[in-house]
Formats: structure tokens, sequence, C-alpha cells
């Protein structure tokens, strides 16, 4: 069976834009699930390699690589699939692309990658002034936030990352 084959047209009415609350909502439900894979893929690349903290640069390197790529498999395998992950399906949320259908692997991927614009206030702080814990964390946090405010700007409350890869996030009740 088709998974794509029971989502109603674009145009019906059960397809209005999430707004920012639900999606901040499901975006925290789904970190706490991928604290649980981030774990255990860790530790597989730990054990496997024999590496032990401290990790040199490269080593450091290299596991935040593996855990990038082990995200984005998830992600784009489940947006591409059903257009859900399994936080979007307890929050009854859907990714759509402009037909109303689940977006395509290149356009689950791009979304993917350009999402991480959101860390990136956080990231140059950090590499220009770092060194303060609960200040870095504060700017990190209220960068991000300015990022997703920016949503309550769109009709559609796209973010950057739906715009620029021609989603959006719709309410399936």
């Amino acid at each position: 069976m088709n998974p794509t084959a029971a989502i109603p047209a674009a145009s019906t009415p059960e397809r209005r834009p999430a707004g920012l609350a639900i999606r901040l909502a499901a975006m925290t439900y789904e970190s706490v699930l991928l604290f649980g894979v981030i774990f255990v893929v860790t530790y597989a690349v730990l054990a496997v390699a024999r590496w032990t903290y401290p990790m040199p640069a490269y080593q450091r390197v290299t596991l935040q690589a593996v855990l990038f790529v082990t995200l984005g498999l998830y992600f784009v395998y489940q947006w591409s699939r059903t257009g859900q992950t399994l936080a979007m399906k307890s929050w009854h949320l859907r990714l759509l692309d402009d037909t109303g259908r689940p977006p395509s692997i290149a356009t689950a991927t791009v979304r993917y990658v350009v999402a991480w614009h959101l860390v990136l206030p956080g990231a140059i702080w950090i590499a220009l002034f770092g060194g303060n814990g609960a200040l870095d964390a504060l700017v990190a946090v209220l960068g991000a936030a300015a990022l997703l405010a920016l949503a309550l700007l769109d009709d559609q409350r796209r973010l950057l990352h739906d715009r620029l890869s021609a989603t959006r996030i719709v309410r399936e009740r």
C-alpha cells in the first residue's frame, strides 16, 4: 500500500498551517526521541572505533559527521515517505510540498540541511565569544528563537528552511 495514498488533497479544510507553538512542542518531543538515537549511535561509534574521551579534533569531527548523517537519514526517510516523523504523528502534523504530497528525497534533503541555520547564531557566538556556558546557552536559545519567530510573519507559518525547500507543515485535525 502506498503510504501517501490516504493523504487528502492540499485544498481540504484540514490543511491549515501549523502554528509556531505546536511546531515547537513537536520539535521538543522530537529532541527527546532523538536523544536515544544519538546516544546509541555515539556509543556504537566509540565502541567500534575504540575511541575514548578526551577525543582529538579529527575524532570529534568524525563523530559529529556520523551523527549529522544519521539524523539526516532519519528525517529525510520519514519526510519523503509519509511526510511525518514520530513526533509529527503524535502532534498531528504533516510536511507537504507545493503539490500537497510528502516531499521528494531531494526536497527533504535540502530542507534538512538548510534547517541547521537555526543553530548558526549560537555557533557564531560561541566561536567568537564563547567560554561562559550559561551566556553561550542563552545566546544560542535567543538566536534560534529569533529565527523561529520569523515564521509569525509568514501566512503559512513557514520557517526559512520551509520557504527555501517549498514545503510547509500543516495540521491534520
